[in-house]
């Protein structure tokens, strides 16, 4: 399904295995990146997207991962085989996914079991930049649904586009949720007036009026 020129979703929303969280392919100029990776059980699916949208896995330089839960990131060392992507995360959802917490993963909630792999690159603190094929995705760092989840923003086609993934949450305090952490970040992701909003279960959203709504009726 293409957003933009750039931005296509290649998993989740019927796309992919059921239970799959929304994957999301970037593709500027020569090199691509995809925004989380699904459970893994419909991994070759999300290739053949990748591939009907005109990228080679091979041209994947980043997997960007929201947060750690299995619904976004079963899939991650998968496609790390198969693409030789760099697996970008931030430091404080790392260590879930390295020692494969079955728990704060949700992977237990899924009757499924969290391979560990390695994050290639973790991000700290509150703001990072992120450069694919000369343009900038800023990493912005929203805890409260999990500890470590992030948010991706870019422009693309004269439109702001932000990758909030589980705007919605759940909080659960096996999740190591937290309440007025969640509160806050959806203020910040409201502040940044995004035309067009990637949401990982409820598909996208687009229109500034229509993103600060959505947002907005999540907020406690």
């Amino acid at each position: 399904m293409q957003i933009t020129k750039e931005i296509f979703q290649v998993g989740g929303g019927g796309l992919s295995a059921p239970g799959d969280a929304a994957v999301y392919l970037i593709k500027v100029n020569d090199k691509a990146g995809l925004v989380d990776a699904g459970t893994g059980r419909s991994t070759d699916r999300i290739i053949q997207n990748i591939r009907d949208n005109g990228v080679n896995p091979e041209q994947i330089r980043y997997l960007l991962v929201t947060h750690c839960h299995f619904d976004h990131t079963g899939g991650a060392k998968e496609i790390k085989a198969l693409t030789g992507c760099q697996i970008i995360a931030h430091e404080l959802e790392a260590p879930f996914l390295e020692k494969a917490d079955q728990i704060v993963t949700a992977a237990k909630w899924y009757g499924a079991n969290l391979d560990p792999f390695a994050v290639d690159r973790k991000i700290k603190g509150q703001r990072e930049r992120i450069t694919l094929g000369g343009r900038v995705i800023e990493a912005i760092h929203i805890p409260g649904h999990s500890p470590g989840s992030m948010a991706f923003v870019m422009e693309s086609e004269g439109f702001k586009v932000l990758f909030g993934q589980d705007v919605h949450g759940p909080l659960d305090a096996r999740l190591l949720s937290d309440r007025k952490k969640y509160n806050q970040s959806l203020k910040l992701m409201l502040s940044l007036e995004a035309d067009i909003l990637c949401e990982g279960h409820y598909g996208v959203v687009r229109g500034k009026e229509q993103v600060r709504d959505f947002i907005s009726s999540f907020v406690l």
